[in-house]
């Protein structure tokens, strides 16, 4: 191990190297299967310079991802990444319950060099959205533009613009959430604002408020889990939609918009704009993708108005 990693967790350091959750690397290292200096050691043992690492990952059939025929929307592409328009309810990878159908599937039958690319089991594969989140992500074609693209995102070097639907309105036209994320205490996939969590940042602006929701832009300013519904529940403005950071806001407004916003499907979140440089030539790449169908719809339902025009600000 070079002296560049001296300091850093065991746990974090074999995660970032190998483009994998850190909880998963945690259970090799508590399974003997991660070690260090040829011994076990704990997760979040500080490393030194000159340390070895050993790790002999386990076969994992869920990681052999083969590809699957199927329609992507291309926003933008060339030799060295891809950028998607990735519509609610498609999975990002394989993963506890899903084996096939996921976006790592179809990349792969479009870009077959893309199987060398990124961690097992998540070919090309930069950056994630929930499953229930439309909107823009990036895929990588190259082992280079990956690494580079890996390092913009967790340097914070792309920007990231989100659209929510929301139930409320919030006090302000704007302002910014700043509380640290961490796991939940008891339930433990969910995560929640916590005093000992991580930084977390999300900046948010009103577009429109109308019969008891808002529309809401929100800039992503770190990356942490669940982050955009977990602050927004937190300031009391939970996402129309939310399965598990929601609540069942609808109940109390006029019966004739409960039903549209009761039975809306996913988290009304959708990931609008990204900007970062091209991991090639460096030119700053701007991407965009549409308001999916499912969000206007919703908005025009519940306010009886047209859908807001986002072009400006």
């Amino acid at each position: 191990m070079d002296a560049a990693a001296a300091g850093a967790r065991f746990d974090r350091h074999v995660a970032a190297h190998l483009d994998l959750p850190r909880n998963q690397v945690q259970k090799w290292i508590h399974g003997g299967l991660a070690r260090l200096n040829g011994v076990a050691a704990r997760p979040s043992t500080a490393l030194a310079a000159g340390d070895r690492i050993d790790c002999t990952p386990p076969e994992r059939r869920e990681e052999r991802v083969r590809p699957e025929a199927g329609d992507l929307a291309l926003l933008y592409e060339d030799d060295d990444l891809a950028v998607l328009d990735k519509p609610a309810g498609l999975t990002v990878h394989p993963g506890a319950g899903r084996t096939t159908g996921t976006l790592a599937h179809l990349l792969l039958a479009r870009y077959p060099e893309m199987a060398g690319v990124g961690g097992a089991g998540r070919p090309g594969i930069v950056h994630r959205l929930d499953q229930g989140t439309s909107g823009v992500l990036v895929a990588a074609r190259t082992p280079t533009a990956h690494t580079r693209l890996a390092r913009a995102f967790a340097g914070r070097e792309v920007e990231k613009h989100y659209l929510a639907l929301v139930y409320g309105e919030p006090s302000r036209p704007e302002g910014l959430i700043d509380a640290p994320i961490g796991r939940h205490a008891t339930r433990r996939k969910e995560m929640t604002v916590r005093p000992d969590g991580r930084p977390a940042r999300t900046g948010w602006h009103t577009r429109a408020a109308a019969a008891g929701i808002a529309l809401v832009e929100l800039d992503l300013f770190t990356g942490r889990t669940h982050q955009i519904r977990v602050h927004l529940k937190h300031i009391g403005h939970p996402l129309v939609g939310d399965p598990v950071y929601g609540e069942a806001r609808w109940k109390s407004l006029p019966r004739p918009v409960q039903a549209p916003l009761r039975d809306f499907p996913r988290p009304a979140l959708h990931a609008w704009k990204l900007a970062f440089r091209h991991p090639g030539t460096g030119a700053l790449l701007r991407c965009e993708a549409p308001v999916p169908a499912d969000l206007r719809e919703l908005w025009e339902a519940v306010t009886r108005t047209p859908w807001v025009n986002t072009d400006s600000r």
